[in-house]
Parts: structure tokens; C-alpha cells; sequence
């Protein structure tokens, strides 16, 4: 029997007491650290609870151990896992019905716990404030479709909504390569299978090599990593299925080059012809802090971004590889719903949303991002914020 199991029921009431908390206070995450009070992370700010006892190590690393049984098959051990890695990665649903993705990992030898608490309902990209123009991309029959960002950026959230959305309307099949399967997608129109990377399959490419032999319509790869995978993402998009993955780029055009750079130096031109054919577009987005007033409690954050779509003018400067020129087409490109970051900030600081110097530390062109700011003002009666 494994050390582990003699705490499994505290463990077990442990954790429901802190989901309890978790969804009682509204908190985004859950820090637990063996030997010291639970932290929550409300409004953006780590913040210890008043009464939050001091979690023993043992019943931490329990804890620890019971949620990285939910990302094993049946009968596997835990321990084994966690040992061998230093950490396990996975979803979990609380007893009131929310979903949690978890890290459980090893800190200074003993065990740590981060908690991400989902959302439990599927909004509208009105309700994350991302453009309505992203929904073009469910309406294709087939090509790649790449949501790029930082970790934490919210790219599994859009993805969710664009799957749903799919879901709703489209009588197809769609599955979903994991690691973890953090929302759950009910059948509905569409038929939605999702598998979980350790759990239903080994790896991300082995598991889209499978995909390809069960009818989809529809593919969702989690992250496509490795050249194997990209490769094979690719001939998905190119012989009639819609594949939808993230990457970890700050930009469209990065994201685009960092696909093209996996492939070797004699292949890439290919790729990129390969590219303009099935590339439908490119969302690269972020999340920033909202504009609170002075002494106010943080207000949350905000989604921010900028999109890339492939028209043929596009798309002939993908092929030849004229990146930087791409920026100059999406300037131009807002009647196909294309945008750059420093038009999106721009929008967030004019409408109020945003203060100016937070969208100055994410821009990459400064006096670009100053003209679009006083061009929206005047466009705008000379209304200033911040």
C-alpha cells in the first residue's frame, strides 16, 4: 500500500474544503505549500485567507498524490509517476461541478500544489471582449487554425468557446488532443470526443496520427511541440480537416515563423508554400490588467490582441517568406476583421479600459502605439483616460 493512502479521506476533505473556499470567494487559484497557510489569488493578488490553517506536509503530499491519480489510468501508481518526473500535470471537477486544472510538483523536496479554477460555463467571444470576427474560423471545412500567447494568456478559453461554437452548429465529429482536458464539451450537434495526453494516449503526435483514422471533421491539438507533431498537423489541415492548436508566440507573424523554424533549413520554403494554402489565421492574444482608480481594489484583466486572416495578399507574403510586410497588410486588413496589438491597445486605453503606461509595456513599437492613441482620441472628441 502506498504511503500516501492512510490520508486519502483527509486528503480527499481537504481539497473540498478548499474548492469550497476557492468558488465562495471568486479566486482564480489555489497555492498550497506544505507546512504553511493556503494562498489564493483573488482579483490578480496572492492573498492569505483569515483562519486558513497550516497544511501539514503529509497531508499535502496526499493531496498531491490524489489529484495525480486523475491524470493516470486506472490502477496506475501516483508515487511512481511523481517520482520520476518531479511532477504531474491534470484536470479535476469539484464536488459543486467546477473544473480545475493542477500542477502538483516538488519544491525543496517536499510536495506544492497549484490550483487553476476554469471557467464553469462556455461565454461568447463578446463576453471574453474578443473579436466577433474570430468566429470565420469555425466556418471553414478544413486548414489550420493557431491561437498563440504566454502561459496563462487565456488560449485554452478560446479555444473552448470556438469548439462550443462548432459544437452548436455543426453536425461533425470532433476531437480534442489534451494535456489535460481541462472543459468538457457535451455532444450536441457534433459528436466531441477528447482524450487526455497520459491518461488516453501517450503523446500528442501519436494521438493525432489515431485521430486521423476516426473520421474527424474536427481536430483540436492542445500544442503542437515537437516536428512530428507539426508535420502531421499540417497534413491533417491540408487533406480536409480543421485543426485548431496553440503555440507560445507574442505575435502573428512570430507564430508563424516559429512553425516555419522547427521544420530543417532545406524544407522551410516548402512549409511555407504549404503554409499559404491551408493557413486560415492567427490569433495572438494576451490578458491585461484592468484600469482601476486610485486606491480602488484590482478590477481583473482584460483580454487584448491581435489577428491575422489569410487573404490571398496574405497569403502570398507567407509564401515567400515577406514576414515583416505581413504587419502592413494587417494594418490595413480591418474589413476581414484583421488587427494589430498596437490597434487593439490603442482601443482598450481610448475606451477606458486600460492605462496607457500598461499598454506601453506591451507594445513593441512605442511611437507607433503613441499615434494610434491620438488618433483614436480625436476620433473619439479628445475623451483621455489615465
Amino acid at each position: 500500500m502506498n504511503a500516501w493512502k492512510h490520508m486519502e479521506k483527509e486528503a480527499a476533505q481537504t481539497l473540498a474544503r478548499l474548492y469550497a473556499t476557492c468558488e465562495a470567494v471568486e479566486a482564480s487559484d489555489i497555492h498550497i505549500v506544505a507546512g504553511a497557510q493556503t494562498r489564493f489569488r483573488l482579483q490578480g493578488r496572492l492573498t492569505v485567507l483569515e483562519n486558513e490553517p497550516v497544511l501539514p506536509v503529509d497531508l499535502v503530499h496526499g493531496m498531491g498524490m490524489l489529484l495525480a491519480a486523475e491524470s493516470l489510468p486506472e490502477g496506475e501508481d501516483p508515487e511512481a509517476l511523481f517520482r520520476a518526473k518531479g511532477s504531474a500535470d491534470g484536470a479535476v471537477t469539484s464536488p459543486a461541478g467546477k473544473r480545475y486544472r493542477f500542477n502538483v510538483f516538488r519544491e525543496q523536496g517536499r510536495t506544492a500544489i497549484a490550483l487553476r479554477r476554469l471557467d464553469d460555463h462556455f461565454r461568447t467571444l463578446a463576453e471574453l471582449g474578443l473579436p466577433e470576427s474570430l468566429m470565420e474560423f469555425t466556418r471553414h471545412p478544413d486548414g489550420l487554425v493557431i491561437i498563440s500567447g504566454a502561459t496563462g494568456s487565456g488560449k485554452s478559453t478560446t479555444l473552448a468557446t470556438l469548439i462550443d461554437a462548432i459544437n452548436e452548429f455543426r453536425y461533425s465529429h470532433i476531437i480534442t488532443i489534451e494535456d489535460p482536458v481541462e472543459y468538457l464539451h457535451p455532444s450536441k450537434r457534433a459528436l466531441v470526443r477528447q482524450r487526455q495526453i497520459g491518461r488516453d494516449a501517450t503523446d500528442f503526435h501519436s494521438a493525432l496520427v489515431d485521430a486521423l483514422r476516426e473520421d474527424p471533421d474536427v481536430i483540436l491539438v492542445g500544442e503542437i511541440r515537437d516536428l512530428p507533431t507539426i508535420r502531421t498537423a499540417l497534413t491533417a489541415a491540408e487533406t480536409g480537416h480543421l485543426v485548431f492548436t496553440t503555440l507560445h508566440a507574442g505575435d502573428c507573424v512570430g507564430a508563424v515563423e516559429r512553425l516555419v523554424s522547427v521544420f530543417p533549413s532545406d524544407e522551410q520554403n516548402s512549409v511555407r508554400r504549404q503554409l499559404s494554402l491551408i493557413l486560415r489565421g492567427v490569433f495572438a492574444q494576451r490578458l491585461l490588467p484592468k484600469r482601476t482608480e486610485p486606491g480602488a481594489a484590482p478590477a481583473g484583466r482584460i483580454a487584448c490582441g491581435e489577428l491575422l486572416m489569410l487573404t490571398p495578399a496574405v497569403a502570398n507574403l507567407v509564401a515567400i517568406g515577406r514576414s515583416q510586410q505581413i504587419y502592413s497588410a494587417m494594418e490595413v486588413g480591418g474589413k476581414y476583421g484583421m488587427r494589430t496589438l498596437e490597434q487593439d491597445l490603442a482601443r482598450l486605453v481610448t475606451e477606458g479600459l486600460v492605462d496607457e503606461a500598461v499598454a506601453m509595456a506591451q507594445t513593441r513599437s512605442p511611437e507607433v502605439l503613441r499615434e494610434r492613441i491620438r488618433t483614436a482620441r480625436l476620433s473619439r472628441g479628445g475623451t483621455r483616460y489615465g
